[in-house]
């Protein structure tokens, strides 16, 4: 398999969805599209809409590869446990953002394989940025122009750690706690999977998440940091985080 053409079919996938985001973002009466689904989290026609336009063009660009997303996750394990390879889509990654209008929300695709993301692209239609990380290629942002990116290593020389924190469901008391080994330190508050992406791109020094995620939520971004030479760790053990679990849910993590 051509992992570069078939890179280049999902960054223009990515570009759609989020085309069709925009679409129902940019109309005044999209408030009305809000459901809310059994675990009480929202939900728009925008989340429809998008996951409709990557799994049709997924399925056009490579049938064989099955589909795990979001909104289409009622997959039996048994079934999943058999996949050696699979797609991995949160069509709308910040829905909460979307109906806030803060226009930090993303759209996310990523490919698995043997449990760890080989290929992942992070994309923000209001900003117009688009991350993407592959395996053996390494990671670029794409804003006019396409750049490498890297995790920043080094210490700072003013001496500040960039910490990012979630807009919608940080746990005070527990990131509070994390702080308290940094001397300086300044906290960006972000939503959607765009606070892994800053880490990745030298914006940002780490990410640490304390409240439940899914697979989805990190899949596309943890490919992007992993092949800018970071990487997304099981904050209790420090193993990175893997996918296609039983329980598809991920446990706390830091993103460095």
């Amino acid at each position: 398999m051509n992992y570069t053409n078939l890179l280049k079919s999902i960054i223009e996938t990515s570009y759609l969805a989020g085309d069709k985001i925009l679409e129902i973002y940019n109309d005044n009466n999209y408030k009305s599209s809000i459901e809310i689904k059994k675990d009480a989290s929202p939900l728009t026609i925008a989340d429809k809409a998008s996951n409709r336009v990557i799994v049709d063009s997924l399925k056009k660009i490579s049938n064989e590869i099955p589909i795990l997303s979001e909104e289409e996750k009622e997959i039996d394990y048994s079934t999943r446990k058999k996949w050696n390879r699979f797609w991995l889509v949160d069509p709308l990654d910040g829905t909460k953002e979307f109906i806030n209008r803060n226009g930090e929300f993303t759209v996310n695709i990523a490919l698995i394989e043997n449990n760890t993301p080989i290929m992942g692209i992070v994309y923000s239609p209001v900003k117009k940025k688009l991350w993407y990380g592959l395996k053996d290629h390494g990671s670029f942002i794409i804003n006019n122009k396409q750049e490498p990116i890297k995790i920043s290593k080094k210490e700072p020389s003013n001496g500040t750690i960039k910490i990012v924190s979630s807009r919608s469901h940080a746990n005070n008391e527990k990131l509070k706690n994390y702080l308290k080994q940094f001397g300086k330190y300044e906290l960006v508050n972000m939503g959607s999977s765009i606070k892994m992406c800053l880490v990745a791109d030298g914006t940002a020094h780490y990410y640490p998440r304390f409240g439940p995620t899914m697979e989805w939520d990190t899949g596309a971004a943890h490919a992007v940091v992993k092949y800018a030479n970071g990487n997304i760790y099981n904050i209790d053990t420090d193993e990175e985080l893997i996918y296609n679990k039983e329980n598809l849910l991920n446990p706390g993590f830091i993103v460095k």
